[in-house]
C-alpha cells in the first residue's frame, strides 16, 4: 500500500511522454514542451560486461571507431527489440534526461510508444517490459503509422478515407483509415536502413570502394533521390579501396544514387499500390481528394512524394516536420486521453 502511494505521488509530479522508439533514432515528447530528445538509436556498450558507456549521439559518434574493449550497438533491428537489456538501458536514460528539469528525483511517467504495426504480441511484449523497467509507471503502446496520423493532422475518425505511408528506419507501414478505425494496413522491411545497404553496396560493387554504414546514410541524406531532381547533385564519399588498400575519395552523381535505390523506392511504391487494391471505390474517391501523407524519415527523400503522384495518381504530400511524427502523434494522444485512447493498445499484465 506505501509503495502504490508512493507511485501514486511520484507520479503525479513526473511527465506525460510519448516515445518513437525507433530502429535509427529515439525522439521523445514531452506534454507542454514538445520535442525534447531526438536522439540516434546507439549504445556503446562493454564487449565484456555489455554495461552501457555513451547512448544517442555520443554513442553514434563511436560507430567505426571504437577501441579494442567497447562496441557501439543499435538495440532495435526492423522497428524491433533485438536487444533487450541495451534498449532498456537505452530508455531508462532518454526518460531520464527528459525528467532533468522535474522535481522529481526517481521520475514514474505515463509513457506510450510507438510499435510497427506488423509486430508479434512478442515484441510488444519486449517494449512494454522495457518500458515498465526503464521506469514508467503506466505504458501504453500505439501502431506508429496511428501515431503519425494523428500528427499529421489526418481526419482518421471520420467517415472519410485517409492514408499515410509512414518510413522510417526498419520499416516502412502503409494504413488506410476510416471512421475511428484501421481499415487496411501493410508494413514491410524495407526502410531507410535499406536504402543505406543498396548505396553501400553499390559503390562496393561498382567502384570496389568499401564505405560505412554512416557515409552511406549521409549519402543518402545529401543526394538521395526517388525521382529526376530539377538540378542534378554530386557528393563526394571516402572510403577504402577494396583492390589497393588505399584511401580514395570518390565523387557521386544524384543520378547513380537514384539508381543504387531504385529497387527499394520500387518496392515501397508496390506496397502502396497493393494496399489501394483493397480498398474500396468510395475510399479511393476520398484519397483522390485528400492525397496520401509520407511521414518519417524516409519521407524526407528528396522526390519521392513526386514519385509516387506519378506512378499511383493520387497527390503524395509530406507531412509537416515527418521524422518527429510518431513521437507527437503519442504525445497527442496523452494530451487528449479521453477522445484519443481508443487507438492505444494495452498490454496484459
Amino acid at each position: 500500500m506505501a509503495f502504490n502511494l508512493l507511485n501514486w505521488f511520484l507520479g503525479f509530479f513526473s511527465l506525460d511522454i510519448g516515445i518513437d522508439l525507433g530502429t535509427a533514432n529515439t525522439l521523445v515528447h514531452v506534454s507542454g514542451k514538445g520535442i525534447v530528445i531526438n536522439e540516434p538509436s546507439y549504445v556503446a556498450i562493454d564487449k565484456r560486461t555489455r554495461e552501457p558507456y555513451f547512448v544517442g549521439k555520443e554513442a553514434k559518434a563511436m560507430v567505426g571507431r571504437t577501441p579494442s574493449n567497447m562496441i557501439a550497438v543499435r538495440p532495435l533491428r526492423d522497428g524491433v527489440i533485438s536487444e533487450f537489456e541495451i534498449t532498456q538501458e537505452m530508455l531508462a536514460y532518454f526518460i531520464d534526461k527528459a525528467h532533468q528539469q522535474s522535481i522529481v528525483p526517481f521520475p514514474r511517467p505515463r509513457v506510450v510508444v510507438g510499435i510497427p504495426s506488423g509486430v508479434t504480441e512478442v515484441e510488444m511484449r519486449a517494449v512494454y517490459d522495457a518500458c515498465a523497467l526503464a521506469g514508467a509507471r503506466e505504458t501504453y503502446l500505439i501502431e506508429e503509422p496511428t501515431a503519425s496520423a494523428i500528427a499529421a493532422g489526418l481526419p482518421v475518425a471520420e467517415v472519410g478515407g485517409s492514408m499515410i505511408v509512414d518510413i522510417g528506419g526498419g520499416t516502412t507501414e502503409v494504413t488506410v483509415f476510416s471512421m475511428g478505425g484501421v481499415v487496411t494496413s501493410r508494413s514491410l522491411r524495407v526502410a531507410g536502413d535499406e536504402l543505406d545497404q543498396d548505396i553501400l553496396q553499390y559503390i562496393k560493387n561498382k567502384y570496389n570502394l568499401l564505405i560505412g554504414d554512416r557515409m552511406a546514410e549521409e549519402v543518402k541524406m545529401r543526394i538521395g533521390s526517388a525521382f529526376p531532381l530539377p538540378e542534378e547533385k554530386t557528393y563526394a564519399v571516402r572510403g577504402r579501396n577494396l583492390v589497393s588498400g588505399l584511401p580514395e575519395t570518390l565523387e557521386l552523381s544524384s543520378i547513380e544514387i537514384r539508381e543504387a535505390i531504385a529497387g527499394s523506392v520500387q518496392t515501397i511504391i508496390d506496397t502502396v499500390k497493393d494496399t489501394l487494391d483493397e480498398v474500396q471505390p468510395e475510399i479511393i474517391s476520398d484519397l483522390m481528394d485528400i492525397g496520401i501523407c509520407l511521414s518519417g524519415g524516409g519521407g524526407l527523400l528528396l522526390g519521392l512524394a513526386e514519385r509516387l503522384t506519378e506512378e499511383v495518381r493520387i497527390r503524395a504530400w509530406v507531412a509537416e516536420d515527418p521524422m518527429t511524427c510518431v513521437a507527437r502523434g503519442a504525445g497527442l494522444v496523452l494530451e487528449d486521453f479521453e477522445n484519443l485512447n481508443h487507438w492505444l493498445i494495452r498490454v496484459d499484465h
